[in-house]
């Protein structure tokens, strides 16, 4: 099937995928009348007494704010607002469809962060989350952060922190598959970016301790001549504890794990040769991973992961931030702390059975029907252990 065309057919014909849809019937006078003037003025002053009544009495109980300013879309780059706007209606049809959350697409035309982070400011009145969106590094660390200050409600940027929970859980699950801990095996990242930097975070908070990262110029280290600019400093200072010096061929001798979020192509057979035994890739690149999964299998790869749908453990956010959203406004939480990104892994790696797992099955479906409430009730339970929850 040619998803390219059939996207423009299904695009043009609808004009989107998202639209408003009225919760009450306004068919007579007295439905006029109690829907809006005079009858809305009491929520109104209710609202004005008591600000929390804005939970109460309005759609913010249930609505996130899906914003972008289009400076790294997809795997096409700073397109800029507009361009972006079909993938955040996708992203609110996705909340909708899996988590039952009320989303709306928020396309801003600044690529200054300050902008942004105002923007989002004055319009966090009337949503109860905040999910940002494609937007590039290294300004998203930035204008994430900055928000998370500012508001009283969950800021979560996906391509972060929603990538960072699927890999992690699909690693823990992995690693049952292939008979290794997370505690002792050797993880490479390729390409520290956004997503990343906030994967190596997740599997440090997970409990690895051995974890390389590697970009264009090498692997990171401190005082590298190379240069590193921005986060790649901090992660210099935060990985690579064997010291290692080099590129890629040299990260990945003696690895368990390889992880790419960053071009196709780039880890070979014969690099994958000199990994350990049972070897985990995780290929993220997309739409062609750092290496197919039947040359990376050929090579000697125990288990491979990809990004996409047409291969087994197809790693992607949506199993993630409908349940995340959905149970972190279940309690009106005011952030989404790394306590509940962490329940989110250990609920999504939970679905599958021990007996369940194997080499093509180390996390579930999209369509899984198990995944969004196990996640919900995890974050929920997990924002009111850790003191963000208002309910």
């Amino acid at each position: 099937m040619d998803f390219n065309q059939a996207a423009l057919e299904l695009h043009e014909k609808y004009h989107g995928k998202v639209g408003m849809v009225s919760k009450t019937p306004i068919k007579n006078r007295e439905q006029l009348s109690t829907a809006y003037t005079p009858g809305v003025a009491e929520p109104c002053r209710r609202i004005a007494a008591n600000p929390d009544d804005v939970y109460k009495y309005t759609f913010k109980s249930n609505m996130v704010a899906v914003v972008t300013n289009g400076t790294a879309v997809l795997g096409l780059g700073n397109i800029g607002a507009a361009a972006g706007l079909p993938v955040m209606e996708g992203k609110c049809a996705l909340f909708k469809e899996f988590g039952g959350v009320e989303a709306f697409p928020i396309c801003l035309d600044s690529e200054d962060p300050e902008e942004v982070i105002r923007a989002v400011e004055m319009l966090a009145p009337q949503f109860g989350g905040i999910n940002l969106e494609d937007i590039r590094s290294p300004e998203c660390f930035e204008i994430e952060r900055r928000l998370e200050e500012k508001l009283d409600i969950p800021v979560f940027h996906d391509d972060q922190h929603g990538t960072a929970i699927i890999v992690t859980a699909a690693l823990l699950n992995a690693l049952k598959v292939v008979g290794k801990q997370l505690k002792d095996v050797k993880i490479v990242h390729n390409g520290p970016g956004a997503a990343g930097t906030a994967i190596i975070k997740m599997l440090q908070t997970a409990g690895a301790t051995d974890i390389t990262a590697v970009d264009e110029h090498g692997i990171l280290y401190p005082g590298r001549p190379a240069g590193l600019a921005d986060h790649k400093k901090w992660l210099a200072g935060v990985t690579n504890p064997r010291h290692l010096t080099g590129g890629l061929a040299e990260a990945v001798k003696g690895a368990d794990v390889f992880i790419g979020t960053s071009v196709a192509n780039v880890l070979t057979p014969e690099m994958i040769k000199t990994m350990n035994k049972d070897a985990v890739v995780f290929a993220m690149a997309n739409p062609n991973p750092e290496v197919m999964p039947d040359v990376a299998k050929a090579a000697g790869v125990r288990v491979i992961g990809t990004g996409r749908s047409d291969f087994p453990n197809q790693i992607n956010n949506v199993l993630a931030f409908p349940g995340v959203f959905k149970g972190a406004l279940s309690v009106r939480a005011r952030d989404i702390n790394p306590q509940m990104k962490l329940a989110a892994v250990n609920a999504l790696a939970g679905i599958i059975t021990d007996e369940e797992l194997n080499e093509d099955y180390i996390i579930p479906g999209a369509f899984d029907p198990r995944v969004v409430d196990r996640i919900a009730a995890a974050v929920a339970q997990a924002a009111r252990d850790t003191g963000v929850a208002r309910l």
